[in-house]
């Protein structure tokens, strides 16, 4: 539809189902939901002009000598919030563009971000579509020490508790607001799940990840438990990923499928590839942003640490999942190292970039790796050429800040707001005396 259509859907809508009050949601630089209310008495002129707000309050946007902020809203993102109360006084929401008062994009709205690279995609003829795989912890509380619901495995088919009617309702919730499912499952870790939404274009998918992430909690809380996102909330186990499938398309035409090679891989996939796994360590700060991402990635627990890609490898940094080979529709390129506590308007930008930088870059990609690569020497993988992420977020911050690729993806603005705030995160996780210090050293020196 076009946008006047959208906007008469819109009002037309709220009239329908008698929504009283509609939420305007964005996101900070860090990839928190943020949101303020108006009343269906507000709608016709906030669809046409926005509404004012003090951006001076909102992480990475601006100073307060410079704080007004217009959030116009995207009317094609309008749905019915099915947790509130429906049939009387009814909730929706919409996502929100950021502008600054001119009505220019405002640089550090990450929305924009995906928007400006999305762009520099479809002037090369492409389309960017992902799927993303978000997995989570169920825990009875928010408070520590962590405690599961289940003992449950991969796949595990447990007896009927809490927690399958806590997916169930999820699922159902994400299918009443138009976001479509394709798999729900108990992930390996006890009390560990998993939702995969289905594929779509980058922008719409990374408003279909805040809101999945919110109706996941939203969900719990009806039940009275927490849910969350934290890359490794519990030691000895796998922690929470958000494995990417990405593919870009020309038209109809899958522009990574080629029947005649071996791996049915264009030129095109291959340097997409060769991008990633080049770019993947200066990017890492985006994908991997707390320093809690870093202790999920580490080796022995599904999670990628290594350089490399393969067909069917899970140890790898990359896959290209071959359930059906020679098809397509589901050719396609699986980055593994990304976490669900990511901004997923950043990280999808930055995937992208990558991406695109070594299809510029004419990159040459490697032959895969089809070994588990956790089981080789250090000296193994010297030899083979295989690096590594970064080992903890110093050294991401150390990567991020000479990144020129990151900085032309996230533009000035966030760039210099992000790696400020991971350095002032960085010092107070530094300057924290841990339990782990206490039990090791307190009794011994």
């Amino acid at each position: 539809m076009s946008d006047a259509q959208d906007k008469e859907y819109v009002l037309e809508a709220v009239r329908e189902h008698d929504v009283k009050f509609i939420r305007f949601w964005f996101t900070d630089i860090l990839g928190y939901l943020k949101s303020f209310a108006i009343t269906r008495e507000e709608l016709e002129e906030a669809l046409e002009d926005g509404m004012g707000f003090d951006g001076s309050s909102i992480q990475g946007f601006a100073r307060i000598d410079e704080s007004d902020m217009i959030a116009q809203p995207d009317p094609s993102t309008f749905t019915i919030l099915p947790w509130r109360p429906s049939g009387h006084s009814a909730v929706a929401r919409m996502f929100c563009d950021i502008l600054e008062p001119d009505r220019s994009p405002h640089a550090g709205d990450p929305r924009y971000v995906l928007r400006r690279n999305l762009e520099k995609a479809a002037k090369m003829g492409y389309t960017y579509y992902v799927g993303p795989e978000l997995e989570f912890y169920y825990f009875s509380s928010p408070e520590p020490p962590p405690v599961t619901l289940d003992r449950g495995g991969y796949f595990d088919l447990t007896p009927l508790d809490l927690a399958s009617d806590l997916r169930r309702e999820t699922v159902l919730t994400l299918e009443e607001m138009g976001i479509g499912v394709e798999y729900s499952h108990h992930e390996v870790g006890p009390s560990q799940h998993e939702i995969d939404l289905r594929y779509t274009d980058a922008l719409q998918m990374a408003d279909n990840a805040m809101t999945y992430r919110l109706v996941v909690k939203e969900i719990a809380i009806k039940y009275g438990v927490h849910a969350t996102f934290m890359p490794k909330p519990l030691f000895g186990e796998n922690g929470s990923g958000m494995h990417t499938h990405m593919s870009l398309f020309k038209g109809d035409a899958n522009a990574f499928f080629d029947p005649d090679d071996k791996y049915f891989l264009t030129q095109e996939a291959k340097g997409f590839i060769a991008g990633l796994l080049k770019y993947a360590p200066e990017v890492c700060l985006v994908t991997n942003q707390w320093v809690n991402s870093y202790k999920r990635l580490v080796p022995g627990y599904e999670a990628p640490v290594y350089l490399s890609w393969a067909r069917r490898n899970r140890s790898d940094l990359i896959r290209v999942p071959v359930y059906k080979p020679g098809k397509e529709k589901s050719t396609r390129i699986e980055l593994r190292s990304p976490d669900p506590a990511c901004n997923p308007y950043l990280a999808f930008a930055v995937m992208l970039a990558a991406g695109l930088k070594g299809i510029d870059e004419n990159l040459i990609l490697e032959n895969p790796i089809e070994r588990n690569i956790y089981e080789m020497g250090e000296h193994e993988r010297e030899e083979l050429g295989i690096a590594s992420l970064p080992a903890d977020l110093w050294e991401a911050i150390r990567l991020a800040e000479k990144s020129e690729l990151l900085r032309d993806c996230l533009g000035d603005h966030v760039f210099k707001s992000l790696i400020a705030d991971k350095k002032v995160e960085w010092e107070k996780y530094r300057a924290v005396v841990t339990t782990y210090e206490l039990d090791t050293c307190l009794p011994v020196l």
